[in-house]
């Protein structure tokens, strides 16, 4: 039994049940037994592998993206990067890359990495050191200074906590919904209902879509992602802005569990090995879109990461790439296939883009 679930079957008997937001924090950002504060994650070595560690391709297209967003937002003098869970860094290393054809925008430039992890935070600046752009570090958005921003997340809301809430009364509407927590039988984790229903505020929270439940459907809510929604839209109401979201998950909001646990590139238990396995969940981009919206903010329509990347042009990019270096076309073409097919990336993985009010479309989800 590792040391972070013996003290959660500890808590758990002390305290009563836990949320699944709950169970998914300590877990992940616990700072003596958590799965971030402790370790790499990223990579062929690690648990998972996101896609700046495919290809430098995709971080170059998000470069242009950036560079195409500050020319959408009037060429501020002064323009806030800000990339949300950054990993080891490679991204923001590609896109800086992209930024130097544009030495206006490049001058324009303050980066801040917001982090969780000190291990992560130490090979990010590695791994910018070289860039010759100078990046600093912020615990969360509101720490970042303000002014125009624009705000990248690739693979970020997917691991933010979620809480899940079971439909035990669909002619009760909202006053049926109850919580699925975390608990505890003999010495093992498990799944428990809560006998009573949800609170008025946390059934304001729900998605349009919990109206269409049914008995015993399961709904997933990520508080977390509304909070930093509200946070970004407390700058890019004052100054003009764009947050770019690219994770996996559907368009719409659908019901089931989706909570999943990784460890060396497998799906494992979710309570297998507490703290020593990356947990996520799908992102519900609908609920997403709502949220922006309701907090003042323009949300694109969510599509697919292969017609987003193929309209930023990373097939020309590719094309570039094997005239410079003919010897590796077989290799970026499997790269490509992996961000591009709809058996791999292309599909299940989406772009949404939410913007300070009155900016033209934006890069990639122009009609």
């Amino acid at each position: 039994m590792s040391a972070l679930k013996d003290r959660l079957i500890k808590r758990i008997k002390s305290e009563g049940p836990m949320s699944v937001a709950e169970y998914m924090t300590l877990c992940l950002l616990d700072p003596v037994d958590g799965y971030y504060p402790t370790r790499d994650p990223l990579g062929s070595d690690g648990d998972f592998i996101t896609a700046p560690e495919i290809s430098q391709m995709f971080g170059e297209v998000i470069g242009l993206w950036c560079i195409q967003s500050w020319i959408d937002m009037g060429r501020p003098p002064s323009v806030q990067l800000i990339e949300l869970g950054p990993g080891r860094g490679i991204m923001m290393a590609d896109i800086l890359r992209t930024a130097a054809l544009d030495k206006a925008f490049e001058r324009a430039l303050s980066v801040t990495l917001v982090e969780a992890s000190a291990a992560l935070e130490a090979v990010q600046g590695q791994t910018l050191a070289a860039t010759g752009v100078p990046v600093s570090w912020a615990s969360d958005i509101s720490k970042v200074p303000e002014g125009p921003s624009l705000i990248i997340g690739n693979e970020f809301l997917d691991c933010l906590p979620i809480r899940q809430f079971i439909q035990d009364d669909p002619f009760a509407g909202r006053g049926g919904w109850v919580e699925r927590m975390v608990s505890v039988d003999g010495g093992a984790l498990r799944f428990v209902k809560s006998p009573v229903a949800i609170s008025d505020v946390v059934q304001d929270a729900l998605p349009a879509a919990q109206s269409d439940a049914r008995k015993d459907d399961l709904l997933e809510v990520c508080i977390a992602a509304r909070q930093i929604v509200d946070q970004i839209a407390a700058r890019l109401l004052d100054y003009p802005g764009r947050a770019l979201f690219i994770d996996y998950g559907p368009e719409v909001t659908e019901f089931g569990d989706t909570l999943q646990a990784l460890k060396r590139h497998e799906k494992v238990g979710v309570f297998s090995d507490p703290g020593n396995t990356d947990l996520t969940a799908r992102v519900d981009f609908a609920a997403l879109s709502e949220a922006a919206t309701a907090a003042g903010l323009d949300a694109s329509k969510a599509v697919p990461q292969r017609e987003f990347l193929s309209k930023l042009g990373i097939e020309m990019r590719a094309v570039a790439l094997i005239k410079g270096k003919p010897d590796a076309k077989p290799k970026i073409i499997r790269q490509l296939h992996r961000l591009m097919d709809s058996d791999e990336m292309g599909e299940l993985f989406k772009a949404v883009c939410l913007s300070s009010p009155g900016l033209p479309a934006a890069l990639g989800f122009k009609s």
